[in-house]
């Protein structure tokens, strides 16, 4: 009987063989197979972050899938319609002409000082004013805002370009009077600028200061700008530094953007007032924004507090030698637009700036009664 031949096996020879079957076995994938699927996943991100910021498309008032023009508007040179709104006596046989520049998220309807200063004040002679005074307001929309075109490329100078040639188109005169509310004063800096020979006097209502004019001290416009609420303080932000992103940062929900104005960050005189409107049904919401928020409200954050070509807090006089008066009016207790930058503006131009500051008022002092007669009678007269 033949003896079997035996073989021996070593542990460490069959863990290596182990390794070479399942090496063998297992799944192979391409060489450079992630570094690709990052790149893919990169890229989507992108494509997706590129859709979230771009704004839609305007709805231009008067084209096939816009609203419908229903203002009298003007054809600017570059081929723009701006809509506007007259009201008082008829400019034909006014004494006082004035154009008023509305603010933010509003329109031409929310002529505030046309909508409150008395019928006598408008109409009739002499009393408390001049003798055979009459007034005439006209309100626009400013571009991208109620039923004026949008404007991509606007400006400071050219808001105060398009005010001028609005006037000419209506046949003002040489001289008018401006009356800016807010955001709407802001650009009334603009005039000041670009326009200062065709004003006959001018008023600014708690115009907005830009937190990044250079000619604050840097403590006092920081501090300001701190206390603001925080929704508004990181979207003016936002509108400054990547401008690019404020239509996405003002429509997402994950961080806290520019919102409603809050009850509970009003001063007790905003409160008041709020309350009143409501109850008078006094909005004009559905006028303001037919064209998109982007085009209205969105540009209107970036050129108003992004870099302008020229500091508001540096200016000089641009009327001297002529008897031409700014006045500019500021409540103490205004939640939205600080009152430490007017004081300020205020004292660096006080050889030209009449600075008239309302205790206890606050963003909304002009809607309060009695108030826009006070500051019409204060316009004509001048000096006060």
């Amino acid at each position: 009987m033949a003896a079997g031949t035996s073989r021996k096996i070593y542990a460490a020879s069959a863990r290596s063989h182990t390794r070479r079957a399942n090496k063998s076995s297992g799944l192979t994938l391409p060489s450079g197979f992630f570094p690709a699927v990052l790149l893919l996943l990169l890229a989507g991100l992108v494509a997706w972050g590129y859709q979230a910021i771009q704004p839609p498309p305007p709805k231009i008032c008067g084209s096939s899938d816009g609203p419908p023009v229903t203002a009298s508007r003007i054809q600017l040179r570059d081929g723009r319609h701006l809509a506007y709104q007259e009201r008082g006596v008829s400019k034909d046989v006014a004494k006082i002409k004035v154009v008023f520049i509305h603010g933010f998220d509003v329109c031409r309807l929310d002529d505030v000082i046309a909508t409150y200063t008395s019928p006598s004040l408008i109409m009739l002679s002499g009393q408390e004013l001049v003798e055979e005074l009459g007034i005439y307001f006209v309100s626009y929309d400013r571009p991208g805002y109620g039923e004026s075109d949008p404007h991509p490329s606007r400006t400071v100078k050219s808001q105060a370009l398009d005010i001028e040639e609005l006037a000419d188109q209506l046949g003002l005169g040489t001289k008018f009077y401006l009356i800016g509310y807010s955001l709407g004063g802001q650009i009334g800096w603009g005039c000041l600028k670009y326009i200062p020979h065709r004003l006959a006097g001018v008023t600014l209502l708690t115009p907005a200061s830009n937190y990044w004019w250079p000619g604050f001290p840097s403590n006092l416009s920081t501090e300001a700008l701190y206390k603001q609420p925080t929704c508004d303080y990181w979207s003016l932000r936002v509108a400054h530094y990547v401008p690019w992103l404020t239509h996405w940062w003002n429509t997402q929900n994950w961080f806290p953007s520019l919102g409603a104005t809050r009850p509970h960050v009003l001063c007790r005189e905003e409160r008041e007032v709020m309350a009143k409107l409501i109850a008078k049904g006094a909005s004009h919401r559905e006028y303001v924004r037919p064209q998109g928020r982007y085009e209205s409200l969105h540009r209107d954050l970036n050129l108003g507090f992004g870099t302008w070509e020229f500091d508001p807090v540096e200016m000089e006089n641009p009327f001297t030698g002529e008897e031409v008066y700014v006045h500019l009016w500021q409540g103490d207790e205004d939640t939205l637009v600080p009152a430490t930058l007017q004081r300020y503006i205020a004292e660096r131009h006080s050889s030209w700036i009449r600075y008239h500051e309302l205790t206890g008022s606050g963003h909304y002092f002009p809607h309060v009664d009695g108030m826009a007669d006070t500051i019409v009678k204060t316009m004509v007269n001048g000096k006060q």
